[in-house]
């Protein structure tokens, strides 16, 4: 059996869970309330700034640097560890296949499930937006999509990689709730605190070179880095930056001349996520007595 066999096979499983559904009927109605408040807040706040569909797709990244992590959770957290755990693993690698082939499948269902819950609700959500605002950026909207199915494929990939390395389903939820919780809620206070303690339990009025790159290792903020890299005619009209703060300071990509101080440090950040999470996760499942 194929690799591409396998992920077949796990994406008409997956597309079956009544779980996928619901997340992607509260993205769709996540999106259509968020597009809508975002288009109509100006004119409740009496802002004099209009509305923009650049603006709507950078306002986008925060809904979906929230709902990918927790919905890979969800949707890939058994992608390996619950075959373990109920023997079905054994039945599968009785047929001519190999493990990495049943590995690489895995990633590949499970993020393509993943990518297709989530094509919906962008679907729906920047499609309302545009009618609402009269305004369609076709060519920006397309690479915004694709940019975030990829960042969805990286998050699949390492819920995927934190399901092959236990027999546990539950000690999969943990690990992969921990990952959330260390490197999306708490990863900007964390470079923060150690700038804190190297520099004498003071914050410095101007930022270090490499405290930018650090920042970077949240796959949400590196998919926020990727986007302002990848389309910069709409960060530049929103004067949005690819800033993380952190005890109230903030540090601009543009501030520091390093490439890996720059918005585009984003893309090797998620590139390596995904190599990283498949190295290891491919060799503790491949060494690991089922």
């Amino acid at each position: 059996m194929s690799w591409v066999a396998v992920a077949k096979k796990d994406f008409r499983d997956a597309v079956q869970s009544r779980a996928l559904w619901a997340l992607v009927a509260a993205f769709v109605v996540l999106s259509i309330v968020s597009t809508y408040a975002y288009v109509e807040a100006p004119a409740l706040l009496g802002s004099t700034t209009a509305a923009t569909f650049g603006g709507l797709l950078l306002f986008t990244v925060g809904l979906v640097g929230l709902f990918v992590p927790l919905a890979a959770i969800v949707v890939c957290y058994k992608s390996l560890a619950g075959e373990r755990e109920l023997g079905s693993i054994k039945l599968l690698l009785s047929l001519p296949t190999t493990r990495r082939r049943v590995f690489a499948g895995k990633v590949v269902g499970r993020a393509a499930v993943l990518a297709f819950g989530l094509g919906v609700g962008l679907l729906v959500g920047l499609g309302v937006g545009a009618a609402l605002l009269g305004d369609l950026d076709a060519a920006a909207a397309l690479l915004f999509v694709l940019i975030t199915l990829a960042f969805a494929a990286v998050y699949a990939t390492i819920v995927v990689g934190i399901s092959a390395a236990t027999g546990s389903t539950s000690r999969a939820t943990t690990l992969a709730l921990g990952f959330f919780v260390v490197f999306e809620l708490l990863w900007d206070v964390i470079p923060m605190g150690i700038l804190y303690v190297l520099e004498g339990f003071t914050i410095p009025s101007t930022m270090p070179d490499w405290l930018y790159p650090l920042l970077q290792l949240s796959p949400s903020s590196a998919y926020l880095s990727t986007v302002v890299a990848l389309l910069p005619d709409l960060a530049d009209a929103s004067g949005t930056e690819p800033t993380q703060a952190g005890a109230g300071v903030e540090v601009a990509a543009d501030a520091a001349e390093p490439f890996y101080a720059s918005p585009e440090i984003g893309v090797f950040v998620l590139l390596a996520w995904v190599l990283l999470s498949l190295v290891i996760g491919l060799v503790l499942f491949d060494g690991t007595d089922l």
